[in-house]
């Protein structure tokens, strides 16, 4: 899943939000967003990690976006959870 934070080098660093679901809820199922944000290397390190903890697959992430700061990425995982 590809999501693109910004989509021009030249575009300011805002945050829009939204409260729009990104998908039709299931019935005892909650999505999870799961940030990343720190410098490449280290976004890709705990990518990694969490690939061999067995907690994601390495391609479920967002590929890393530029967050407007220097040097600094952000990639996201959503995560299904099943509710008790």
């Amino acid at each position: 899943m590809a999501i693109n934070f910004l989509t021009q080098s030249s575009e300011t660093s805002t945050v829009r939000l939204s409260r729009e679901p990104i998908a039709t809820p299931q019935p005892h199922r909650e999505t999870v967003k799961i940030l990343l944000i720190g410098s490449p290397q280290g976004v890709t390190n705990i990518i990694h990690t969490l690939h061999y903890l067995g907690f994601a697959e390495v391609g479920a992430w967002s590929p890393p976006q530029p967050t407007g700061n220097p040097g600094e990425v952000v990639s996201l995982l959503l995560r299904q959870l099943m509710l008790r």
